[in-house]
């Protein structure tokens, strides 16, 4: 028979290899790039790790690993969408806009873990608060806006309010996640009637701005062609101007030289301006200038000596 000795033996060498086992395969423990890890000791949070590779703890039960993913997840709000089919929740997504329309609004929210420990221990399920939160910042930004933006160019804008405003929330509830986009996916009147009514309405704004489009081309062009003239109008002022005040000057500077020449002679200077005169007044004209006394006429031609001959002088009452 085998003594107590021994059998006491063989059981502290099972229980010496069972420690041995557990410190061995408890004890060290690897993080892969994708994920994030926290070390709990006797279930109280001690740290998180976030360096991949291989990390040393203390054995199971004194310490254990908690891991989670670092990837980037997508909250689904208002429909599902699982192998290639699309399921809707109708009465998840409607919501009444602020000037008092139904519509249906579904959306996309990118998130991430970001505190592991908080994740893990400060709600019983961070992914239902998340899909709450979401729900009430994009019921409550609906709420606040009219149909026309809802539906048409007021999307960026309602896809950044309902951002802040859910990032205010899941700040305020503190799950350990970050609030990375907000992305709309439809939005959407609940009938084929108030639809087509709705496309109806904005085929017609659409008209409205392409014909105001084309009204402002038009007066632009004009504009433009208008300040054109005008400005070619004012161009040829300027030069008329310009021109007229160096004809003035010049015949300011005549008019000097022809007084200083008075000042010096006046009578020869009288009659050089008389004939000139004559000259601009009758041109081509043959002038006769005749003495005082009646009876005999003494006469010369006031005209270019190289083109033609003076005329002899010839007595007579003249004609």
């Amino acid at each position: 028979m085998i003594s107590l000795k021994r059998i006491y033996t063989i059981i502290g060498l099972v229980f010496l290899i069972v420690v041995l086992s557990l410190v061995a395969f408890t004890t060290w423990y690897t993080v892969d790039e994708s994920e994030q890890a926290v070390i709990l000791t006797f279930g109280k949070v001690e740290e998180g790790i976030n360096e991949p590779g291989l990390h040393f703890k203390l054995p199971w039960p004194i310490q254990e690993v908690e891991k989670l993913s670092k990837e980037t997840f997508s909250l689904q709000f208002g429909y599902e969408e699982k192998d290639g089919e699309i399921v809707e929740f109708d009465d998840e997504t409607k919501m009444i806009t602020g000037d008092e329309n139904i519509v249906l609004a579904d959306l996309v929210v990118q998130w991430k873990i970001t505190n592991p420990a908080t994740y893990l221990y400060n709600a019983e399920n961070p992914e239902e608060i998340l899909h709450d939160a979401t729900s009430a910042s994009l019921r409550s930004i609906i709420g606040s806006s009219k149909i026309d933006d809802a539906l048409t160019s007021g999307k960026a804008e309602i896809e950044a309010q309902v951002r802040d405003l859910l990032t205010t929330l899941i700040g305020k509830y503190d799950i350990g996640i970050s609030i990375l986009a907000v992305k709309l996916q439809d939005v959407e009147l609940p009938n084929d009637e108030v639809r087509k009514a709705f496309t109806n309405v904005t085929d017609a704004r659409e008209t409205m701005n392409t014909k105001i489009n084309e009204a402002n081309k038009y007066r632009n062009q004009r504009t433009n062609e208008a300040q054109g003239e005008k400005d070619a109008m004012i161009s040829r002022a300027q030069g008329d101007k310009a021109a007229r005040v160096e004809i003035a000057r010049g015949d300011v500077a005549v008019f000097n030289k022809l007084y200083e020449e008075y000042k010096n002679n006046p009578d020869i200077t009288r009659q050089r301006l008389v004939i000139e005169t004559l000259e601009q007044v009758l041109p081509g004209t043959e002038i006769y200038i005749m003495n005082d006394d009646g009876n005999t006429l003494k006469y010369f031609p006031i005209r270019p000596l190289d083109k033609e001959q003076p005329k002899p002088q010839s007595e007579g009452s003249g004609n």
